[in-house]
């Protein structure tokens, strides 16, 4: 049994195919393939059962794979203990930002990493919150930046920050008169919103429910994952968004004149650094984690856990 052999194990149950995990491991299928087979013999079972497709592992494979996870986590710590030795960061770090904080946050921090850290690569993809837990569990991230809690137990949170939600009105809309607003105040069938599997979609909405007349979404709904968008939509077509407070940088005077802040409870999230459980690479992620606490305003950072997780719900 060989860490190689384990890897391959790995990679065939991420990726459901053994075509695919070769090409990710940088061998040809023959050749994974034959390690999977040899490993199989020296343990006396079967892995993956190969007549389905995509190829799944069976009960005890599953079992395997689980450990060989474990294994392939402890011999990389080995790795991370001589960085830590040298005093030094390096290798790769793959990380996921879901998309309503991607724009607003890393601009800040991408330059500043990487001329402290210039043997550390780092990769960057925008994704949802499901595809980042996903991808996390499977090892195909190190790391995502996203809205916690998740409660999942097979992931670790690392509190960063915590951001208000403001309102941002067309130039005709009646609350532009008002200096701060009430989820009351927001008639749903003006507001616009990201799509379907967007947590800032859900989280909005909860902010929406106190409302009680009139409570039923436009006639009109443009799916958008973007942010920018839904001001544009404001701009264009009326209405009103809620919108989170970094999306906020580059506004003009004209359009902070028309964002909304809430009363108290002011509705917040708690932005996070998630990693699973069992998270390499800790050196590097926690130089990350200060190069984005170095950037974020300090009110952002002083807010308390228990109040941000209250003003979301109510």
């Amino acid at each position: 049994m060989t860490l190689v052999q384990l890897e391959y194990i790995v990679a065939v149950d991420t990726y459901r195919s053994f075509g695919v995990a070769a090409e990710k491991c940088f061998v040809t299928q023959p050749t994974l393939s034959m390690q999977v087979q040899k490993l199989e013999e020296t343990l006396g079972v079967k892995l993956f059962d190969r007549s389905k497709q995509p190829v799944v592992p069976t009960d005890i494979g599953q079992e395997v794979i689980e450990q060989a996870r474990v294994v392939l986590a402890e011999s990389s710590n080995l790795e991370e203990i001589i960085s830590s030795y040298k005093k030094e960061l390096a290798g790769e770090l793959k990380v996921g930002v879901i998309p309503t904080v991607a724009p607003y946050l890393l601009p800040k921090i991408i330059l500043n990493f990487s001329d402290k850290y210039p043997k550390v690569h780092i990769q960057i993809w925008e994704y949802t919150t499901d595809q980042i837990v996903k991808k996390l569990k499977t090892g195909l991230l190190d790391c995502g930046i996203l809205s916690t809690p998740l409660e999942d137990k097979s992931l670790t949170e690392i509190p960063l920050f915590y951001e208000d939600f403001v309102a941002y009105t067309s130039p005709l809309n009646k609350l532009l008169e008002k200096n701060e607003i009430k989820a009351r105040d927001i008639n749903p069938s003006e507001l616009w919103l990201l799509n379907e599997g967007h947590c800032m979609r859900n989280q909005v909405l909860n902010i929406c429910t106190h409302r009680e007349m009139g409570n039923k979404l436009r006639a009109f709904e443009y799916n958008t994952g973007s942010v920018e968008t839904l001001k544009r939509m404001v701009d264009i077509n009326a209405g009103i968004t809620i919108l989170p407070e970094l999306s906020l940088t580059d506004f003009s005077e004209e359009q902070l004149q028309r964002v909304k802040r809430f009363s108290k409870p002011v509705p917040a999230r708690e932005m996070s650094i998630v990693t699973h459980r069992n998270f390499l690479k800790r050196g590097i992620i926690t130089a990350l984690e200060k190069e984005i606490i170095e950037s974020i305003p300090q009110h952002m950072l002083s807010r308390n856990k228990k109040e941000v997780m209250e003003t979301s719900i109510n």
